[in-house]
């Protein structure tokens, strides 16, 4: 139960960052945001404001923000509909009927003759069974269709997402990674206020029981300066001579207590970290940590960055083929890794949290069909063709990249649940 509440948190978290920033760099565009959505498939809890439908969906698989004009609108009015029509106080139609219209008496019932609500904001027609005269109606800018007895805003095209400058369109799907990144800064600061900050030292904090380091000798606050004639002074270089050198003394000379002393070590010799490659050394130690609290948000910047290089480094290599699909995990795959993160403490699944936040924002922007990335993409091609896509060109190659990353999910998705049995 603790790891499906973590996992649901996380999700949830993640989820919501992301597209609460499509969300505010669409409002502050203008633009109208017809719907916020964690989760998709039926709505389980849903509420308005401003605008916008908040909704918790039932599958936990993702989550949007729809933007007027960013999809095909829903409703489409035409010449020779029959529509009913009410008004506010100045004269201005603010209720569309567009079925049941029976249900609004007080609404005037006309035949459409000429509609247009992303410029004009009128309506013309004639009154039914009264063809004799052309009427002329003005809309009000948040008039609302009623459809199957639903509300839904009309949206003008200065609200219409293709409306705004590529700048501001390219700054609304980018938000979303961004957040996510944001996040993960965040999550990493937290982390280096609570527990500290690596220290720029090779200094050990914490001695494995029964570790080579203990049989060595090794005490917490020991400072390695040398192994074997070379100079040390960072933890990276420490521990790269460490992996380096599984199973062969290393004569380490140690910093303690303002004097220095030689200790022998002969690594342990272990798999590496990826399951692939020949075996590394450990000594069995841990970096030393301080409290800084500005030091903490250098910490988080720099952490970012080196987790974003290196999920960059693995998506390169699965481009090239160097890693396998078998590599890739879907929601089964992550549950069963936080189900693991969470048994080791909850400073870990934070630090867990923020490598998915990170991991999210970079899968987000490969340019890829009906992903972020992808749709910056077309953003791109607008600025150096000097005009957009024809939206039925852009439509299509979203619908079949999103259909290409569900079978792609669906195979993943496959692969953990083997994996699980294994």
């Amino acid at each position: 139960m603790t790891t499906v509440i973590a996992f649901i948190f996380m999700f949830g978290l993640l989820v919501f960052v992301h597209e609460l920033g499509h969300l505010i760099f669409a409002k502050r565009a203008g633009m109208l945001a017809r719907e916020f959505a964690i989760g998709f498939g039926p709505k389980i809890f849903a509420f308005m404001k401003n605008d916008t439908l908040y909704t918790i969906r039932l599958l936990p698989i993702g989550g949007y923000v729809r933007v007027a004009g960013d999809d095909p609108e829903i409703i489409e009015l035409k010449p020779g509909h029959h529509i009913g029509l009410e008004f506010d106080d100045e004269g201005k139609v603010n209720k569309i009927i567009v079925n049941n219209k029976s249900k609004h008496p007080n609404a005037r019932v006309i035949e459409v003759e000429k509609v247009d609500l992303d410029h004009e904001l009128i309506i013309q027609g004639y009154e039914i069974d009264e063809e004799d005269e052309l009427l002329h109606f003005d809309v009000d800018r948040k008039a609302l269709f009623v459809m199957d007895e639903k509300e839904t805003l009309i949206a003008p095209y200065d609200r219409q997402f293709a409306s705004k400058t590529p700048g501001q369109r390219a700054m609304q799907l980018f938000a979303g990674p961004m957040m996510n990144f944001l996040l993960a800064i965040v999550i990493f600061i937290i982390l280096g206020v609570v527990q500290g900050v690596p220290v720029d030292e090779a200094k050990i904090s914490q001695i494995q029981s029964g570790s080579p380091a203990e049989e060595a000798g090794f005490q917490p606050n020991d400072e390695i300066i040398q192994i074997d004639e070379q100079s040390i002074s960072t933890w990276e270089e420490f521990t790269t001579i460490v992996r380096a050198n599984p199973s062969e003394e290393l004569e380490m000379t140690v910093l303690r207590d303002g004097e220095t002393l030689n200790l022998m070590v002969v690594p342990n010799e272990v798999a590496p970290i990826e399951g692939e490659g020949e075996p590394i050394g450990q000594v069995g130690v841990t970096q030393a940590m301080e409290k800084t609290f500005w030091g903490s948000f250098k910490y988080g910047a720099e952490k970012t960055y080196e987790t974003t290089s290196m999920i960059l480094t693995n998506l390169m290599m699965l481009i090239t083929g160097q890693l396998g699909i078998d590599m890739l995990s879907g929601p089964v795959g992550i549950y069963d890794a936080t189900d693991q993160v969470v048994q080791t403490g909850f400073m870990n699944f934070l630090m867990w949290t923020a490598i998915l936040s990170i991991n999210l924002g970079v899968v987000n922007l490969v340019p890829l069909p009906a992903l972020d990335g992808g749709r910056l993409l077309f953003v791109g091609i607008e600025l150096v063709r000097g005009k957009p896509m024809e939206p039925e060109k852009e439509g299509i190659f979203h619908f079949v990249g999103f259909a290409l990353l569900m079978l792609l999910m669906i195979i993943v998705t496959w692969n953990d649940i083997q994996r699980l049995f294994l």
